[in-house]
């Protein structure tokens, strides 16, 4: 087979890697996973929303649809970022996507030719990196702090590199650091951006998951010149296996996507989009999503608990106000990966954090979720894990 060359720049997924690891040992407390919890699906009142849809509008469902998207689930999308993220929106500047994975390959398949430079977070989300890749730019990260992308860095990387057309961020509670953009770090991140020819991507699929502080306005309802193309999700407000997600741009760059989409799969999925759309004019979703939030910080409230009492104090970590993963920091001289293999025979498993680095990244790092595991796994596993850690400082 004379595959393009695309393929030699795509790379398997390290966290899956990981995860086969897991998978070979029976009874290890993983804090791998990037998953909501499946016991927070609102199964019954899904099936209900379903089954009326079906009632009411069966043969529309099982039929072709719209490229764009189903109108009013895109009517109730407005809405929600309206009340939710300050975004002024119409329903003109929304796409459907299947899943926010296919809205990042839409970016960068618009927007990435070969030579162009990619600005992230460091660290950042892999899946968002790796649907880069296959265009043959390069990537530049850029440290963060505990207010989010540290400006002064993000201004020297833009005016040295004339290359650089794409930044792709996550302002809430950041896959894998669960750090938090503060609102004057989003002022300021505004600010210099709309010096440069560039396009942001703001991936928000965990924005409505703040169980501490106040909500903060997203960069897409600051954005003036539209620059921000905000990529929206009902993966962890709902449940990911439906793959309903979506796109809000300037009206002239959605326009774009509906025909990149045309040409990868001509539509969304019509009966997913319809089961949603029934499921919140019939149901709370916001009720819902306060079930899912007090869970999470119970649950992230145990585990930094935990840690603080058994981890070795020159171990350091995120305490986020939302989300799903906290960060760790070990001493410099450790490498999680080669400590990770003696954590599974252990019974614990976590993510080694270099693998969220586009270039070469920091070895002494850990990824922690902390949403899929029950309270007594939690005090299990962090015990199980303070005790390797313990083992080499």
């Amino acid at each position: 087979m004379r595959y393009s060359r695309r393929m030699e720049r795509v790379k398997p997924s390290a966290i899956r890697s990981v995860q086969k690891k897991i998978v070979q040992k029976q009874g290890v407390i993983s804090f791998a996973a990037g998953l909501p919890d499946p016991d927070y699906f609102p199964l019954a009142d899904l099936k209900t929303a379903t089954m009326e849809m079906m009632e009411e509008s069966g043969r529309s469902a099982l039929q072709y649809g719209m490229t764009k998207g189903y109108a009013p689930l895109l009517d109730l999308l407005v809405e929600r970022m309206r009340a939710k993220e300050g975004i002024d929106a119409k329903p003109e500047n929304i796409l459907m996507t299947t899943g926010s994975q296919q809205g990042l390959s839409m970016c960068a398949m618009l927007f990435l030719d070969e030579g162009d430079v990619v600005v992230a977070e460091n660290p950042s989300y892999l899946g968002g990196i790796n649907a880069c890749r296959p265009y043959g730019c390069g990537f530049i990260g850029v440290d963060t702090d505990e207010e989010g992308m540290v400006i002064a860095d993000l201004d020297n990387v833009l005016s040295e590199n004339p290359k650089v057309k794409l930044l792709y961020v996550i302002p809430n509670f950041q896959n894998p650091t669960g750090k938090a953009w503060s609102l004057e770090r989003r002022k300021q991140f505004m600010e210099v951006i709309n010096q440069y020819d560039v396009v942001v991507i703001e991936d928000n699929p965990y924005g409505e998951i703040r169980f501490r502080g106040e909500a903060v306005p997203s960069l897409k309802s600051m954005d003036t010149q539209g620059k921000v193309v905000y990529l929206g999700s009902c993966s962890k407000i709902l449940c990911p296996g439906l793959r309903v997600a979506w796109i809000c741009a300037d009206e002239s760059v959605t326009t774009q996507f509906e025909q990149i989409k045309e040409g990868l799969d001509l539509q969304c999925n019509q009966f997913a989009q319809m089961q949603v759309a029934s499921y919140i004019q019939k149901f709370d979703l916001d009720a819902h999503v306060e079930t899912i939030k007090a869970a999470y910080k119970k649950r992230c409230d145990l585990m930094l608990s935990l840690m603080q009492e058994h981890f070795p104090s020159s171990v350091t970590y995120t305490k986020p106000e939302g989300g799903m993963f906290i960060w760790v920091e070990l001493p410099t001289s450790l490498s999680a990966d080669e400590i990770l293999d003696d954590a599974i025979e252990s019974g614990v498993a976590y993510v080694p954090g270099e693998y969220f680095y586009a270039n070469e990244g920091a070895k002494n790092t850990i990824r922690l979720n902390f949403t899929t595991v029950s309270e007594e796994q939690i005090q299990k596993g962090v015990l199980l894990l303070a005790n390797v850690l313990k083992k080499y400082i």
